[in-house]
């Protein structure tokens, strides 16, 4: 008789309040693919979740303070500080660990400056053939860079995205390259080759799981904690 494959635990960061719909449906995309899925709030952090999970998804919700990035504010968006430092440490712990992490607007933006990068505070300035405004419904243009683990993932050149996000990636964080971006070049992906599923995206996935290629960006990060169970129980993990 197979043995059953084994059920990954994964925590979701998110905000104290609100972003209720954004918690739900990553749960449900992380349940579909197998995981159990714990979230962790400033409120709420869970320490013995953060030890214990095999993978992370850092949500989206406010901007990112430049703080964290030694800049000076351009705008007056609204930061949430308890935030930034709750995930910054899940972010630094996934990655001294190799644990696999998908980042997910803010998140993808907080992983790219706790490595090293930086962000532009505003993009409609830059927008040229692509609308500000936000929406949950994919009107933007994903153009995905060739070879990428993206490209692998989704199954095509050019996907329809979302957007609901101010800032934008700048200088790309150490290890990360560009795995896709809109029409202006705004970058709207990232990953980093050399580890184990560790990937951001600008748009928001979680509203687009009638895409098989969008569940399979929270199915690849169950399978890759997955294997990191399986090597771990055979003796083969090197990480923490």
């Amino acid at each position: 008789m197979a043995a059953r494959a084994p059920i990954p635990l994964i925590a979701i960061t998110g905000p104290t309040r609100g972003s209720h719909a954004p918690k739900l449906l990553v749960r449900l995309a992380l349940r579909l693919a197998g995981a159990r899925a714990e979230l962790i709030t400033p409120a709420d952090p869970k320490p013995a979740i953060q030890e214990q999970a095999h993978g992370v998804v850092i949500t989206g919700g406010h901007d990112i303070d430049p703080v964290l990035y030694a800049d000076a504010p351009e705008v007056s968006p609204k930061y949430d500080p308890e935030r930034d430092a709750l995930e910054s440490a899940v972010i630094d712990r996934a990655l001294a660990r190799g644990l696999p992490l998908l980042g997910i607007c803010r998140g993808a933006q907080l992983l790219n400056v706790r490595l090293g990068g930086n962000l532009f505070q505003e993009l409609r300035s830059r927008r040229k053939q692509t609308s500000n405004r936000w929406t949950i419904f994919p009107l933007k243009t994903l153009c995905i860079e060739p070879g990428t683990e993206l490209e692998q993932l989704l199954g095509a050149p050019r996907a329809r995205i979302n957007s609901l996000h101010n800032q934008g990636i700048d200088r790309l964080g150490d290890g990360l390259v560009v795995a896709g971006r809109d029409l202006d070049g705004i970058v709207q992906a990232i990953e980093a080759p050399e580890h184990c599923c560790l990937r951001g995206v600008q748009w928001h996935p979680e509203f687009l799981l009638y895409s098989h290629g969008q569940r399979r960006l929270f199915a690849e990060l169950v399978e890759a904690a997955r294997r990191r169970i399986s090597a771990r129980d055979t003796g083969t993990d090197s990480g923490a």
